[in-house]
């Protein structure tokens, strides 16, 4: 990091801490040349993710739209939306993948909140996988239930 007072291009960091509310850390660095001291910011390069929907169109992925449909999902439940919508993001990023279906998308969240809490997910699924009639919806509540018999 070059130093903005003499462009030497030499630093140390003297303290590090992170940034409330955001994924970034303050750094305050002292010049090894100059000794004065100045400020920077490191945050996390994030891969653009382009996401193909059922349509065929394209939009960059905006995790707000997850949030809004995990929301709604988890209404009076006891699971965090945004912890849930998170996971998905950090999911997806570590993929390093620059295009993912709007249905892989759908079915990571679908397993997240399975893990968590049943009627969240039939809530979801019900959403998201579009039933079309009850016979659908019974069959996914009887599988959910033969898994409850099971533990």
């Amino acid at each position: 990091m070059k130093c903005p007072f003499c462009n030497y291009a030499e630093s140390k960091v003297v303290d590090s801490r992170p940034v409330e509310e955001s994924n970034s850390i303050r750094r305050r660095r002292e010049c090894l040349q100059c000794g004065k001291r100045f400020t920077t910011y490191e945050v996390i390069e994030t891969v653009q993710i382009v996401v193909i929907k059922k349509d065929g169109s394209k939009e960059f992925f905006d995790p707000h739209k997850i949030l809004s449909g995990v929301r709604k999902a988890t209404e009076k439940r006891p699971v965090d939306a945004q912890e849930i919508t998170n996971e998905v993001e950090q999911e997806l990023q570590n993929s390093l993948r620059q295009e993912i279906t709007s249905t892989e998308i759908g079915e990571i969240v679908m397993r997240k909140l399975k893990a968590r809490d049943d009627v969240s997910y039939v809530r979801f699924a019900s959403v998201y996988r579009e039933f079309t009639d009850i016979d659908t919806f019974l069959e996914e509540l009887r599988s959910l239930k033969k898994k409850h018999r099971k533990i």
